[in-house]
């Protein structure tokens, strides 16, 4: 019985060294698929911030040239110079105002809002006193 025994730990420890192995390189193969799809992810996000980057100079210079034909026709009311300073006032504010805005919106935003409550329900249960159970004498 006992070279039997023998044998068969021998043949199970073969078996979890073999499970060990391959669970190994399946832990490896996962991690290389990862990699290599993180690459690709990245080099297409990466040409998609290029193409984005690219066409920004376009949008700045279509909206020169919508403030400068906007100040064109308020020229003739307020002159070249009370229309491009109308036009930029305009600018101004609205980006001071969308600046606020969002300066606003972050101030008042909670990060982790719902962890932190959590968090705190856990501490509070922690640090609450265990309810005491009354013995009762079979009454």
């Amino acid at each position: 019985m006992h070279v039997g025994s023998e044998q068969t730990e021998r043949g199970l420890a073969a078996l979890v060294g073999r499970m060990a192995d391959s669970f190994s390189r399946l832990v490896t193969q996962h991690l290389q698929l990862a990699r290599l799809e993180l690459t690709e992810d990245l080099k297409a996000t990466g040409m998609n911030v290029a193409m984005i980057a690219a066409f920004v100079p376009f949008i700045l210079v279509g909206y020169a040239f919508a403030c400068g034909a906007l100040a064109a026709v308020l020229s003739p009311y307020l002159g070249w110079a009370g229309a491009l300073g109308m036009v930029s006032l305009l600018n101004l504010v609205a980006g001071g105002g969308g600046i606020a805005w969002a300066m606003q919106r972050l101030k008042t935003r909670k990060m982790m809002d719902d962890t932190t409550d959590e968090l705190t329900r856990s501490m509070a249960a922690l640090a609450a006193p265990a309810p005491v159970k009354e013995l009762s004498n079979g009454r």
